[in-house]
């Protein structure tokens, strides 16, 4: 990269979806961009981020499911140069279906490479730069699924409440470090995420979703007014949202069974 003046900002799973939409959003706001995924797509996502030479943007394509691809994303962006401004990990994945009799097992340990290791690998690497600078912002994108038991989505739902809790302790941590952590929180999102988690015939993957352009905004604005955390989307959203922090788990898991159960968009 060429010498900037611009901050710099990093996002993961930045190809399509939540994670372009981020991008974006960072982007429109004068930031220089780093963003990987583990599909071609990212070299085009790069291609529409730049505004008119104005900003910079480095595309990586590598696997966070391992441990090479995120120290490949890592080593590029030392090779920037430039210190992490901000950075957005958002990458993730999902599998729909009964764990004990219709899921693969690579497929759900999958799940939680993604989810669960990368995130924790990629927020070790870069926070220790950040406190010692005194500065910096970090996004992780959870779900509001971390609230509720994930019927049918057991490991999915599971791998969101790691990221939730992981993102509240580090932000009670670095509270005097001059780092800001905040939690993004989405509820069904129209990207490609149902699809790949094999989900279609679901009440969820089959109904009207929200827009990620509205909950990456969302996301920005309040990683930009350093909240804890923000439950982002549609108002149908924020009201599933808020009722999850008063319903019985039992109640919930009973909730999520219907919109998730193979064959219920069918119904």
């Amino acid at each position: 990269m060429t010498t900037s003046t611009n901050e710099f900002a990093v996002v993961t799973g930045a190809s399509s979806g939540i994670g372009y939409e981020l991008a974006r959003q960072f982007a429109e706001h004068g930031y220089d961009l780093l963003i990987c995924a583990e599909d071609a797509e990212i070299s085009q996502a790069a291609v529409n981020l730049r505004h008119d030479g104005q900003n910079q943007v480095t595309a990586v394509q590598a696997d966070l499911a391992t441990y090479e691809g995120v120290e490949q994303l890592y080593a590029a962006i030392l090779e920037t140069g430039r210190p992490v401004d901000a950075i957005a990990l958002n990458a993730g994945r999902g599998i729909g279906g009964d764990f004990a009799t219709q899921t693969e097992l690579k497929d759900e340990l999958n799940v939680i490479d993604v989810n669960v290791t990368s995130t924790v690998h990629l927020a070790k690497r870069v926070l220790p730069d950040m406190v010692a600078r005194g500065q910096g912002q970090v996004l992780f994108t959870s779900s509001i699924a971390s609230m509720m038991p994930g019927t049918y989505q057991a490991v999915y739902n599971a791998s969101k409440s790691f990221v939730q809790s992981f993102a509240e302790s580090l932000r009670a941590e670095l509270k005097d470090t001059g780092v800001s952590v905040t939690s993004l929180m989405p509820g069904p999102t129209d990207t490609n995420f149902f699809h790949r988690a094999e989900m279609d015939d679901t009440k969820v993957g089959s109904s009207k979703k929200d827009d990620p352009a509205v909950v990456a905004e969302q996301g920005f604005e309040a990683l930009q007014k350093d909240k804890e955390k923000v439950v982002a989307g549609s108002v149908k959203t924020k009201v599933q949202g808020a009722v999850s922090k008063v319903m019985p788990d039992r109640a919930k898991a009973e909730m999520h069974r219907k919109m998730a159960e193979p064959g219920s968009g069918d119904e």
